[in-house]
């Protein structure tokens, strides 16, 4: 058990401690489903699995309150699993170390897991207190949202029963949303086709780290530094001084703005002085562009051992301009909605394989014209080179809907609460609701949650204060959701 159990609301942060314990990255939600399950069970709460893995869990109405609309509780059980390099974590197995930093809490050399942890521990701190006073309730938690929405896109229409969505995955105290991004992935497969390895050769490893990274809706307006963007610059520099390439790695998810990348280069003996001048320029060039934003690049350049093979001349010409050509970051700005990111995309992951080269983007846009635009964009910058490209999983923005009562309600309660009101807002990330319109076209759907900051990064933490408002609003929110037939 951690300190955090000592935060308010307490029962809140008993659960999310709970799941700090209980390993569940994406695909890895199995152990945590089952405690979930388990656990309301125990308390004699209808629980129900669906075929994709999903939990949908129902808690009778307070007395009193049977006569309220439907409420659908939502959150999604996985976590991004995203660690510094030499923290020596597996997140498959060993549990996430959470500490209390001031007003903040954070993990130990880890992603934190509050998103969408937090929601989660809401979700379940509503099943357990019977003072929260609430209408007819469904709790809908999904798996595999962070690395393709499995659970959303498998939902199945007539599962659930309510009328109102109030999705718990957003990440700003005081903002409440009503739309989001929708988005697709590139999955791009470059083949590895391999020379000998010449005579009088040396080999040395490029890396690049020490980046901030972060998640590549919410923070890509930012101008954070992605590594795998500086790599490609860093290459093509590398093939004009005569270096060939042998290996590259960088990132680890698509939705994560690369923190760390590197290659293994081979160049004739005695030239490694000449790359390490082109390398020190380029340091002190990102130094400078990056300037309070990523304060911490780092690059290096060490002797390493020489590779049995590097990849063929023109092969490795034609994936350099590729990745030089793949668009990265802010793409389109909204022309209705004042400093909300219309379209970006992120150069999210490169991998060497044994016979192939694998490069994974994530493209977002509010509009599903403009996430193919750059989509066929991106497929067409490697297909010049030889790819093969498939763009998989693509998933709809949640449209917003001014005339929303459920926002209206929220609205209402945060400056009955508060005394204020929220700002209201479209996220450029890919929250759920989106999705669940297919299957529930019925929805009045609704997004608030804490301040989470860092979300995708070992950086990431969660403001306590703000926990505490989150919840408060909440609870309130559930009581006066209106009657079934205002």
């Amino acid at each position: 058990m951690s300190d955090i159990r000592q935060l308010d609301p307490a029962l809140l942060w008993q659960f999310f401690d709970t799941l700090c314990r209980i390993p569940h990255p994406s695909g890895h939600e199995a152990a945590l489903r089952r405690w979930i399950a388990d656990w309301a069970r125990e308390r004699e709460l209808d629980v129900r699995q669906d075929n994709i893995g999903n939990l949908i869990i129902r808690k009778a109405a307070s007395p009193g309150l049977e006569h309220l609309k439907g409420v659908v509780l939502q959150a999604h059980m996985d976590m991004v699993p995203q660690a510094n390099a030499d923290s020596g974590h597996d997140f498959t197995r060993d549990p996430i170390q959470p500490w209390i930093d001031g007003d903040w809490v954070r993990a130990r050399g880890t992603t934190l897991g509050a998103d969408n942890g937090i929601g989660l521990a809401a979700c379940l701190a509503v099943l357990a207190d019977d003072q929260v006073r609430h209408g007819p309730l469904e709790v809908l938690l999904t798996v595999d949202e962070e690395s393709g929405m499995t659970g959303a896109f498998g939902l199945e229409p007539g599962l659930l029963e309510g009328e109102i969505l109030l999705n718990t995955d957003s990440e700003q105290d005081g903002d409440v949303y009503m739309g989001c991004a929708g988005g697709v992935d590139a999955n791009i497969i470059l083949p590895y086709q391999a020379s000998a390895l010449p005579d009088g050769q040396e080999a040395w490893q490029l890396t690049i780290g020490g980046l901030r990274g972060g998640h590549s809706g919410i923070n890509i307006h930012q101008g954070r530094a992605s590594a795998t963007r500086l790599l490609a610059e860093l290459l093509d520099d590398a093939t004009a001084a005569g270096a060939g390439l042998a290996a590259l790695e960088g990132g680890t998810l698509r939705n994560a703005i690369a923190r760390e990348a590197g290659a293994l280069l081979v160049l004739p003996a005695g030239q490694g002085a000449r790359l390490q001048a082109l390398v020190d320029a380029r340091q002190a060039q990102y130094r400078e562009e990056f300037a309070g934003v990523d304060d911490h690049i780092h690059l290096s350049l060490v002797p390493a051992g020489l590779p049995e093979r590097v990849m063929n001349p023109e092969q490795q010409a034609r994936l350099v301009r590729a990745l030089l050509a793949c668009p990265h970051g802010v793409l389109a700005m909204s022309r209705q909605l004042p400093e909300v990111v219309q379209t970006s995309s992120n150069l999210g992951v490169i991998k060497t394989e044994h016979d192939h080269v694998y490069v994974q983007c994530l493209i977002r846009s509010l509009d599903d014209g403009g996430r193919d635009r750059v989509a066929r964009m991106t497929a067409a910058a490697f297909e010049l080179a030889g790819a093969r490209v498939s763009l998989d999983g693509a998933y709809p923005g949640w449209r917003p809907d001014p005339a929303s009562p459920a926002m209206q309600l929220v609205l209402d309660t945060h400056q009955e609460v508060f005394g204020s009101l929220p700002a209201v807002k479209v996220i450029h990330a890919g929250l759920e609701c989106g999705l669940f319109k297919a299957a529930y076209p019925h929805w009045d759907m609704v997004s608030f949650g804490p301040t989470i900051q860092g979300a995708h990064s070992p950086d990431e933490k969660v403001n306590i204060t703000a926990v505490a408002r989150f919840w408060r609003l909440l609870v309130k929110v559930l009581a006066r959701i209106p009657p079934r037939d205002s």
